[in-house]
Formats: structure tokens, C-alpha cells, sequence
């Protein structure tokens, strides 16, 4: 992933609603498994020793990432207090089909405690799509997520889209309250650099009749 210049970070400090961290780990969880992940970080031979580092425009914070079988973890650290704030992972989906994979991540974070709704995340996610990352959301996203991906909306182009049976098919920019609902209903933003005819093609993504009416 690029070095980027990460002004981003302060664009998204004052942003309040966090992206879901998952109900099923409680914070002692997360924070036993971010100190054993900063425990690697300052092991000599382990991977996770002497990654990449960037610095960021938030004192004290750095970002280190890595990239494994396609998937790109991006660890903050907050090197004053010597601790791992938290990390992103944007996933592979294995729900979509071999031709769009390489064009499709899904972001999922974990941040201690302490350091939630400080847009941390939030940050982690620009500076993916300013790297031309595209991501999807999962099948279930909470009220604050949600606001949060229509934020970034505004920098970024945002689509929904129907995945069943490892097929995409196109929605438009805006659906209805019920198809929203419909575990089938993803959400999308395009990364930097991407355009939505580029994004349709590579990843074969049909477009439905309703998207074909949003258009102008």
C-alpha cells in the first residue's frame, strides 16, 4: 500500500459515529489481543516485526500495515504510551466470484477502549481509498456505520449492490428502506482514481433495470 499524505487524519478527528467494532468482543478481549499483536511487533524475527511505518499528523500515532494473501492489515500505534491503539483489516469477500476479488475488500476494525470515536478508523478507511482500494460492506451494518459510509460519500463514490451466489449486480446510488434491509444489499465506495463504468466492468457487476432508472 502507498504512503500517502495522511492530511486525511485530521479531516476525520472531529467525526464522532465509529465504525462497528464487533458486539461479540468485549474490551478486555480486544485489548488482550491488541497487546499480544504489539508483543510480535517488538519481537525480533516475528513478521509483524519492523513493518513499514508512516507517520501521521495526530502526535504520538503511527501507522505500520502489511499485506498477506491480498489482504492489507493497517496497525495504529501509539508509540507515547507503547501500546497498539488498534488495527483495520480490509478482507478478501470469499462471497464474491473470482473475477471481481481483486477489486473488493470489506474493512473490519478492532480499537481499544480508549481510543474509539476518535476517528481513528475512520482515517485507516480514507487512506485505503486514497490508495485506490474499493470496499464493501458486510451483510449487517449498524445505524452509526451506516452514517459513517454516507459521510464518506462525499468524497468518494458510493453504490449499492445485490451479492447472491458470488454475483454482483448493480443497484444504483440509492435504494429503498426495504431493499436496504435485504441481507443481500451491500454497500460500496470507490477508491480513488476509479470510475463506475471502470468498477462494473472489471468486476462484472450486471446493473438492474431500477439503477438503469436513477440514471440522468
Amino acid at each position: 500500500m502507498p504512503t500517502l499524505a495522511l492530511h486525511v487524519f485530521r479531516r476525520a478527528l472531529p467525526c464522532v459515529t465509529e465504525l462497528r467494532i464487533d458486539v461479540n468482543h468485549g474490551p478486555r478481549e480486544v485489548e488482550s489481543e491488541l497487546d499480544a499483536i504489539h508483543d510480535r511487533m517488538n519481537r525480533p524475527m516475528d513478521r509483524l516485526h519492523g513493518l513499514p511505518e508512516v507517520q501521521t499528523e495526530i502526535p504520538g500515532l503511527v501507522l505500520r500495515y502489511r499485506e498477506a494473501d491480498g489482504e492489507y492489515y493497517v496497525y495504529v500505534v501509539d508509540v507515547r504510551r507503547g501500546r497498539l491503539a488498534g488495527y483495520t483489516v480490509f478482507n478478501r469477500l470469499i462471497e464474491v466470484g473470482r473475477r471481481a476479488d481483486p477489486y473488493v475488500r470489506a474493512p473490519h476494525s478492532k480499537y481499544a477502549a480508549p481510543y474509539q470515536r476518535m476517528g481513528l478508523a475512520t482515517a485507516v478507511y480514507r487512506w485505503g481509498l486514497e490508495a485506490g482500494l474499493c470496499i464493501m460492506s458486510g451483510a449487517r451494518q449498524s445505524v452509526g456505520a451506516h452514517r459513517l459510509w454516507l459521510g464518506l460519500a462525499r468524497d468518494y463514490t458510493l453504490g449499492y449492490v445485490d451479492l447472491r451466489r458470488k454475483r454482483l449486480t448493480y443497484l444504483g446510488p440509492a435504494v429503498t428502506a426495504a431493499v436496504l434491509d435485504d441481507l443481500h444489499t451491500r454497500m460500496f465506495l470507490l477508491g480513488r482514481g476509479w470510475t463506475l463504468p471502470d468498477y462494473l466492468r472489471v468486476t462484472a457487476m450486471q446493473v438492474a433495470e431500477s439503477a438503469l432508472s436513477q440514471q440522468p
